[in-house]
């Protein structure tokens, strides 16, 4: 992703200008056009150009508390720059008051709402933009400011259910690593030398070999130490190309119980984001679009994008969906049914509602699953080792009761 600097005018001829974050020019040109922008002129920020971001320290709360504060005022009659001169005087967080002011000001010369929130991506992504443009297309900004607060709070409460679902077993993987280098570099150190003390007989095998990586660990241990750093810093790498981020992300769909919880989490959050952008009366091609961005998994974003495709050739949507072979086939039966009657918006948020609910069951049943699966790994791993140190105290204990 790239920032380019983009200037333009709007359907009534007023000149707008700003920054967005793109793949590529032709990316900015057809965003530009979905929010009623015809593209002038379209260049790449350079990185010595670029400005501290503003944005980085505003949390997903403050953006809520702004938005709903925001629909509120709108609701109760005040103007636009009143509103956000309010809010921007109002907010404890320096960064995001700036922000606001910022947007405040661009309002005041003649940007529309949607064009001036565009100008900081970090804080106001695409989803949030292209919903405010459709509220003030519409006349319905009020309206439009409350869904995407309730959006915010429910994407922010999936993610975390999601995250901590991953947190748990990378926790204990990590604690059973300390352990592990512990044991090797301070306990097994001490039996090895009680065991010279007694003499140069030969050790049983499992105790030799414990003891034999104890000594190469305490020789090698920048080797070890680099090698996980190495792995940690190669695995950032490989997501961070396009083609090593889809074959990650097509894997872990894969996995046994890792896999079903990405796929339902997957469903939630594309019903609910394309639910609230229907229903705000986004086209469904901008939407799909919008959608796929916000994915965060390559794999579903190349399949909605298919999907949009099709649809652009006078398809219907159930059928792509179902080719995909990522959505389960209630979630294209129910969307078929939308589709029919008209009422895709709420058949889209019922189908998020449900698929939320069973985020939180997926994430119990995992969290039950791999607490005793856990506990045998650390368990085996230290175990191991501790009975592979007392074997020869073992050994010594039958030879004395043998005599």
């Amino acid at each position: 992703m790239a920032t380019y600097l983009w200037e333009g005018r709007t359907r009534t001829g007023e000149e707008s200008s700003g920054e967005m974050q793109a793949e590529n020019e032709a990316d900015v040109i057809n965003r530009l056009r979905a929010q009623n922008i015809q593209p002038g002129k379209i260049k790449k920020k350079s990185a010595d150009f670029a400005l501290p971001s503003m944005g980085g320290s505003v949390t997903n709360k403050e953006l809520v508390i702004f938005t709903r504060q925001f629909a509120t005022m709108i609701d109760a009659g005040l103007p636009l720059v009143q509103c956000l001169e309010i809010l921007g005087n109002g907010e404890p967080n320096k960064n995001f008051a700036k922000i606001i002011l910022s947007v405040k000001n661009d309002v005041e010369t003649g940007s529309t709402f949607a064009t001036a929130l565009n100008k900081h991506p970090k804080v106001f992504d695409e989803l949030y933009v292209n919903l405010v443009a459709a509220g003030e297309v519409g006349g319905i900004l009020d309206t439009i400011l409350n869904r995407l607060a309730i959006y915010i709070e429910k994407s922010v409460k999936l993610n975390r259910k999601v995250a901590g679902a991953f947190t748990y077993p990378l926790s204990i993987a990590a604690i059973a690593l300390i352990v592990v280098i512990v044991l090797l570099w301070k306990v097994i150190p001490t039996f090895q030398g009680m065991f010279q003390s007694m003499g140069k007989k030969a050790l049983p095998g499992p105790t030799q070999f414990v003891i034999d990586l104890s000594n190469n660990f305490a020789s090698n241990w920048y080797i070890y130490i680099g090698g996980i750093f190495g792995a940690i810093s190669g695995f950032r790498t490989m997501v961070a190309n396009p083609k090593g981020r889809y074959l990650f992300d097509s894997f872990m769909l894969k996995t046994p119980v890792f896999g079903t919880l990405i796929r339902k989490s997957a469903v939630a959050k594309f019903t609910r984001t394309l639910g609230t952008l229907v229903s705000a009366g986004v086209p469904i091609l901008d939407g799909l679009e919008i959608v796929s961005r916000t994915a965060g998994n390559k794999v579903i974003e190349r399949a909605i994008m298919r999907v949009r495709e099709k649809i652009s050739e006078g398809r219907t949507m159930a059928e792509p969906l179902a080719e995909t072979g990522i959505f389960p086939k209630m979630v294209v039966q129910m969307i078929g049914v939308g589709e029919a009657t008209g009422a895709m918006d709420t058949m889209l948020n019922k189908i998020a509602d449900f698929y939320e609910d069973e985020v939180d069951v997926a994430v119990d049943a995992l969290t039950a699953l791999l607490e005793p699966v856990m506990m045998v790994f650390i368990g085996g791993i230290v175990g191991g080792m501790l009975i592979a140190m007392y074997l020869p105290i073992f050994t010594m204990a039958d030879n004395v009761g043998g005599h």
